[in-house]
């Protein structure tokens, strides 16, 4: 039995809406990547970078937050963290086969983000304006 994207029991086994169930393990899968922070992390591993390397490419980025983002993305194996012989010992981040099939999806995500924003910020302020109004 699976459910529709509208909530109604199809009595099919299709998969298709399930994401919406509560017991569905795509859920925090999804929550992790559609993070804002974690979609800016995968964008700028465009190569094997450095933890500073990537705080300085992701503006207002907390330690404390792209420390976490960082964990959850290799715990999720999108990421995978290697540790340098260096002096002091230094760590970078590269994506994994499964983050870099990522890629494509979020660049398609980004380009959609950027072509439409005049256009969400006009309704914003359309509907910013009607509250007080």
């Amino acid at each position: 039995m699976a459910i529709s994207r509208t909530g109604a029991d199809t009595g099919a086994d299709t998969g298709i809406g399930t994401v919406y169930r509560a017991d569905c393990p795509s859920r925090p899968i999804l929550d992790q990547i559609a993070d804002k922070w974690s979609m800016m992390v995968m964008a700028v591993l465009d190569k094997p970078t450095r933890f500073n390397e990537i705080k300085r490419r992701l503006e207002g980025v907390t330690q404390r937050v792209l420390t976490q983002t960082l964990r959850r993305l290799e715990r999720n194996g999108m990421i995978v963290r290697r540790v340098l012989p260096t002096s002091p010992v230094g760590v970078e981040y590269s994506l994994t086969p499964l983050g870099e099939s990522l890629r494509e999806p979020f660049g398609r995500l980004y380009d959609w983000t950027v072509n439409n924003a005049d256009e969400i910020r006009a309704h914003q302020l359309d509907y910013d304006q009607r509250l007080q109004g």
